[in-house]
């Protein structure tokens, strides 16, 4: 088995939450007077990196906390609109059952986290949430550090150009998902070590044929 750990990322990878992002974006854009996103806006940044969207909306480095703060508590209340992507948790108890370590990394609150995830946050042996927007590369190193394995054998899995940089920064193997925020092109052109392009596709590589456990 290649890997013994697997570190997730949240909103777009385990949770379906961009629909909501995009119901939300301008209201927050509005509160903390940043460039509102257009329709057409949408796709273009889908291809850029996080400082290129933030440069293109005109949010200013300082204002980041504040804006995550707030948006952890609107992704409180809406809480009962995301969902998890279908097959997460069978997905996911596939890995568990095959010795593969789970761990959370995300932006969000660990209560939102765990919310969220529902019955399937009891496979998850480390969480460590409310990460800042750069800050994820950190995270990476002290989940690898509590968990005490070897960081070739670490994989951090995600959906967006930043996830791709903080598992290189940390030292660890990445893998892109192809169903989240960024755009696959923009993931794929970054060479990431593997790319997955359906949900089965993450236990197929992590666990190799071990066949596929049913959520019923």
């Amino acid at each position: 088995m290649p890997y013994s750990l697997a570190i997730f990322d949240l909103d777009g990878t385990l949770a379906d939450s961009f629909p909501w992002f995009l119901r939300t974006i301008n209201d927050v854009a509005d509160r903390f007077n940043f460039r509102r996103v257009t329709d057409e806006d949408v796709e273009e940044l889908r291809h850029a990196s996080s400082r290129e969207i933030l440069t293109r909306l005109d949010v200013p480095l300082w204002r980041l906390p504040a804006i995550a703060r707030h948006a952890r508590r609107l992704k409180a209340e809406a809480a009962s609109e995301i969902s998890l992507f279908a097959g997460v948790e069978a997905m996911l108890r596939t890995l568990a059952e095959n010795g593969v370590q789970l761990a959370l990394v995300t932006s969000d609150s660990e209560a939102n986290a765990r919310e969220k995830l529902g019955d399937a946050a009891a496979l998850f042996a480390h969480f460590d949430c409310s990460a800042s927007l750069f800050g994820k590369a950190a995270k990476f190193r002290r989940v690898v550090r509590r968990a005490r394995v070897d960081p070739s054998r670490v994989i951090a899995i995600g959906d967006e150009v930043r996830d791709i940089d903080a598992a290189r920064a940390a030292g660890i193997a990445c893998g892109a998902v192809c169903w989240g925020y960024a755009a696959p092109a923009a993931l794929r052109a970054l060479a990431p070590d593997h790319v997955f392009e359906h949900m089965r596709d993450i236990a197929e590589t992590l666990c190799g044929n071990v066949g596929w456990i049913s959520e019923a």
